[in-house]
């Protein structure tokens, strides 16, 4: 294992408490959606009635990959049984599971022509089987309807319950990602019912089971250079092959306020000890989401060979 580089000139641990809402750096400035591209997946999500988290979590990337024909679908409705202080989606009561959505998604998929497709879906704590029946059928309606299309999927804990994991694996998707959000010390604060350590056993569990796995982040919410490489560290200790970091940002008033924005040289740093403590994949930056580029993180190899090639250069 090499030794992690030297720490910048911009210390990552320095944390700012947002007594006061923080004015956004020009370094998170982003592109109105426009475009025929843009246009022909907006009508494809009306028209079959699909929910994606790029509306649904307010994705500041939502104009490129909508303009370039992509978009995370997000499956089982457009209401979480969670509370996360971090998440633009809604948290209530959900409606009934609609048993045509598996189909209406791959048909979707189809329509776009993509080669990568991406589906997250909130939380079902309220079904016996937290929704997995429902991501097993759609995994695999996808993979009937459109055979060339590689698939990530990003799922939710399932509650820890192996059962409803190893569906998941059966189904058998290119990717398989769970988002850890952020580091053990705030895990409670930011994802109220989930559990650092348990998220961590999901990731092991998938990566067991023959699953290229993969997890984001976000920064700025109080925590320390320290804490993030320690997550880093924990998740490469589990066999996590991709990792993605992004800024957070606050989605309204009674969200988690952000209480530090990071420099993308910051980003750049996390992205140099990412790959040097075993990571295959790192996508490092302020816009930054869990999809972004998810088309590259298929490919066992390519980041981190990339990246070699890049320090070469460099010598």
């Amino acid at each position: 294992m090499q030794e992690l580089p030297v720490v910048p000139k911009m210390p990552i641990d320095t944390i700012v408490t947002a007594d006061a809402p923080l004015k956004k750096p020009n370094w998170l400035r982003v592109k109105l959606p426009i475009g025929e591209s843009y246009k022909h997946v907006r009508g494809l999500v009306d028209t079959h009635k699909l929910h994606t988290i790029c509306e649904s979590g307010n994705c500041p990337n939502m104009g490129e990959c909508w303009g370039e024909g992509t978009a995370t679908f997000m499956i089982l409705g457009n209401i979480c049984t969670r509370s996360c202080g971090f998440c633009a989606v809604a948290t209530g009561r959900p409606l009934a599971v609609d048993f045509d959505e598996p189909q209406r998604v791959a048909e979707a998929i189809h329509l776009m022509k993509v080669k990568h497709a991406v589906i997250t879906s909130v939380d079902r704590d309220e079904l016996k089987d937290g929704g997995s029946i429902i991501w097993y059928n759609t995994i695999k309606a996808v993979k009937t309807l459109n055979p060339t299309t590689t698939l990530e999927t990003l799922i939710p804990d399932f509650r820890g319950f192996k059962d409803q994991i190893q569906r998941i694996i059966e189904a058998a998707p290119e990717v398989v990602s769970h988002n850890m959000e952020t580091v053990e010390r705030i895990t409670k604060q930011v994802r109220i019912q989930a559990k650092y350590r348990r998220s961590l056993e999901v990731l092991e569990t998938l990566k067991k089971g023959g699953m290229r796995t993969k997890t984001g982040m976000m920064l700025g919410l109080g925590e320390t250079k320290e804490e993030i490489i320690q997550s880093m560290k924990d998740l490469v200790a589990v066999g996590t092959d991709v990792l993605t970091l992004g800024q957070y940002l606050q989605p309204t008033k009674k969200h988690l306020p952000v209480q530090r924005f990071v420099h993308p040289d910051e980003f750049a740093e996390l992205r140099e000890i990412g790959y040097s403590i075993g990571f295959d994949y790192v996508e490092s930056g302020p816009l930054v989401r869990s999809s972004y580029h998810s088309e590259k993180h298929v490919i066992p190899g390519y980041g981190v060979n990339k990246w070699k090639m890049e320090k070469q250069l460099h010598a």
